[in-house]
Order: structure tokens, then C-alpha cells, then sequence
């Protein structure tokens, strides 16, 4: 059976972004990968306002958006999560049964979409966090709207 080409597509791009994630990171296999993206996503998804948590989403890749969205309760407020170490310690919870690092998963994640995604959205998003986290993203998605971007 042929996939429909969008679907196909989608396989493929999402293929792409685990390798990616799994080669930048270093980790085992693209299953890590995959509960890396996971776990990451869905801290700073829980982390957003409604609407921001939106906007980041339309800018995933399909099947990416999916996994971003699964077991989302937008009615839920977003966590008033203020420091780093917080932020990583919910990160590590959301990635047992693994043993990964978290911070070096949040950054990889975080530069996997500075490299992928629109920089004016980046910035929304990064524009949302307190200082700590927005420390954990590249410092050119930091710089952007300093460099007179979006």
C-alpha cells in the first residue's frame, strides 16, 4: 500500500528530526530521541499561555504537532514554573523511564526548533519564559529580536 504523499511526507520529516535530535544529542537510538522531543514539548507546551502553546503547535510538522498536542488540557492554566532547575526536574519526570540528562535534552530540543521553526515565533515563545529557562535556548533565538528580528 502507497501512503497518501503528505503523510509520506510527514514520516519522513519526522524521521528527520529524530536523527537529528538523536545525532546532536548523542543519544542511543531514535527511540531516546523520540522521549526526548516528547517530554521536552510538553514541558514547554504546559509552560505557554493558550495562545502560544497554539502558535508553537502550527508551526510543528505534522506528525510532530500530534505527539506535541497528545494528552494536552488547554483548560488547564499554564505552569507558573519560574526557575530552571524546576523546569528540568519536571522534564526528567516526564522522561522516566529513561535516564537522560535533562538539561542537555531541553537545550538540544530547543535548538532542534530555533533551527526548524520561524525565528519570530521562537521568540514569542522565549519572550514567555523567566530568565532561567530562556537560558536553555540558543543564544542567536535569545538575540533575535535584539538583532531586530520579528
Amino acid at each position: 500500500m502507497t501512503l497518501p504523499s503528505t503523510i509520506a511526507h510527514a514520516v519522513q520529516q519526522t524521521q528527520e528530526w529524530l536523527k537529528e535530535l538523536r545525532d546532536n544529542g548523542g543519544l542511543a537510538s531514535e527511540a531516546e530521541a523520540y522521549a526526548v522531543l516528547r517530554a521536552v514539548l510538553h514541558q514547554l507546551r504546559d509552560r505557554l499561555t493558550l495562545a502560544e502553546a497554539v502558535d508553537l503547535g502550527q508551526q510543528l510538522p505534522l506528525i510532530i504537532r500530534g505527539i506535541y498536542y497528545e494528552g494536552w488540557r488547554p483548560s488547564h492554566a499554564p505552569e507558573k514554573i519560574r526557575t530552571k532547575q524546576k523546569f528540568l526536574d519536571q522534564v526528567t519526570m516526564r522522561l522516566l523511564p529513561h535516564q537522560i540528562p535533562p538539561e542537555p535534552a531541553v537545550r538540544d530540543v530547543f535548538a532542534l526548533l530555533a533551527h526548524h521553526l520561524d525565528p519570530g515565533e521562537i521568540a514569542d515563545v522565549i519572550d514567555q519564559l523567566p530568565a532561567e529557562i530562556k537560558e536553555l535556548w540558543p543564544e542567536t533565538a535569545r538575540t533575535f529580536r535584539a538583532r531586530g528580528g520579528g
